[in-house]
């Protein structure tokens, strides 16, 4: 199987077995996709995905030869092929443990950022060395940050000198929440912190200290996490197997070498 895109392959289209998927779809696909770096390469992936997973229901006669995958039927089907132990309390427990930080109510942080945004236009690689030239420079003039914001942030934060204001849990996307509150850090981080958006420069100008939760308060919530977090990496193993099965052409995937999904 050819699990990787040629050069040039996103003018390509993609093949699962014996279903192409044209690159004229990819490309309608890809406007589904448009905060992610990639656009073209995440859609691609995403329907060869779709694609090996309506094949599996189709084998299992869970729809006709060339019918459609609904929400429905994937649920049946991952509900058939995939055993997810749920979470004990021994591994909430650890978890709790683990992570103190992130049982913490009203806690805040005040912070600020320069944007590097990735655009069409500008190659990554570039991207990412600006934003790591420009963190060197900034940590040896920690004073100029709010004048580098407003020349260099593609963000609407820059007219402020990259000020955020006041952000809890929950108010940012993932990657950058993790950059401010797993850590203890006041002032420029030392690191750029990529997310969906591009690449950042963060400053924390503040931090207020949040009250602790229980472990029996945050017991349930974890326990769905962790179910989910395991949900989703079954589901990962097992698009892998799927992959490794099947005969593939410029699909973007890699594919698992042994069956760890029965």
């Amino acid at each position: 199987m050819d699990a990787a895109p040629h050069s040039g392959a996103g003018e390509l289209p993609a093949r699962v077995n014996d279903v192409e998927i044209s690159a004229a779809t990819i490309d309608a696909e890809s406007s589904n996709y448009t905060n992610t770096p990639d656009p073209a390469l995440a859609a691609r992936r995403a329907l060869v995905v779709q694609e090996l997973l309506r094949q599996r229901a189709a084998a299992l006669e869970l729809i006709a030869p060339d019918g459609t995958l609904d929400d429905d039927t994937l649920e049946t089907l991952l509900g058939r092929e995939l055993r997810v132990p749920e979470a004990t309390r021994e591994d909430c427990a650890r978890y709790y443990e683990q992570n103190p930080t992130r049982f913490v109510r009203n806690e805040l942080v005040f912070a600020s950022h320069i944007l590097f945004a990735v655009t069409e236009r500008v190659p990554v690689t570039f991207l990412r060395q600006k934003a790591e030239e420009t963190l060197h420079q900034l940590l040896h003039a920690p004073d100029t940050f709010e004048a580098a914001a407003g020349e260099l942030s593609n963000c609407p934060s820059s007219g402020v000198g990259g000020s955020l204001g006041q952000l809890a849990r929950g108010d940012t996307v993932p990657e950058f929440e993790a950059a401010l509150f797993d850590c203890t850090d006041v002032g420029i981080l030392p690191h750029v912190v990529r997310t969906r958006f591009g690449f950042h420069l963060v400053r924390v100008d503040r931090r207020v200290p949040g009250v602790p939760v229980s472990f029996e308060d945050a017991a349930d919530d974890i326990a769905r996490y962790l179910s989910e977090r395991v949900r989703n990496k079954a589901i990962q193993q097992y698009v892998s197997i799927l992959a490794s099965e099947a005969s593939l052409e410029n699909a973007a995937l890699e594919a698992a070498t042994s069956p760890l999904v029965q």
